[in-house]
């Protein structure tokens, strides 16, 4: 058995509610790595040396949405193994953190080389579109994990 990195990571369920649909709209990456189908996720992404879950959060919804704002409390903590698109095989620590917006509009100015690569497309799903979507979408169960933090931030 392979020895797995360890990977605190912070993650944002990023939902838009000015579209009027129950629930929302929450925003999904795209991934499409050479070494697998392609898949979708949240924003987020590895918590870096010496920064806080919370610290993490705020940082990654500035580089991958272009939004600079406190991601308030964590809603959700897990742990989940993979492979990362580099080939590491890691088990993530994984944190959430809920940030409702009123408009759509995200800046990907701040995606690294890597994300440029394998992140090129985005785009923001109703609860309903990803229970019926072909393609994986993690976390596996962001429908329930919606639903839980829909009364918190309704």
């Amino acid at each position: 058995m392979a020895v797995r990195a360890q990977r605190p990571a912070a993650r944002i369920l990023l939902v838009d509610r000015s579209g009027g649909a129950p629930g929302g709209h929450v925003l999904l990456f795209r991934f499409t790595p050479d070494d697998r189908p392609p898949f979708w996720v949240t924003p987020g992404g590895a918590v870096d040396p010496g920064e806080r879950f919370e610290q993490a959060a705020r940082r990654e919804l500035r580089e991958e949405v272009g939004l600079d704002r406190d991601c308030g409390a964590q809603v959700a903590a897990r742990l989940v193994e993979f492979v990362t698109v580099e080939d590491v095989p890691v088990i993530a620590d994984e944190r959430y953190f809920r940030v409702d917006v009123d408009t759509p509009a995200i800046s990907v100015q701040g995606h690294t080389e890597l994300e440029r690569r394998v992140m090129r497309e985005w785009r923001w799903f109703t609860p309903a579109e990803i229970a019926a979507h072909p393609e994986a979408i993690f976390p596996v169960d962001l429908t329930d994990l919606l639903a839980a933090t829909d009364a918190r931030h309704a």
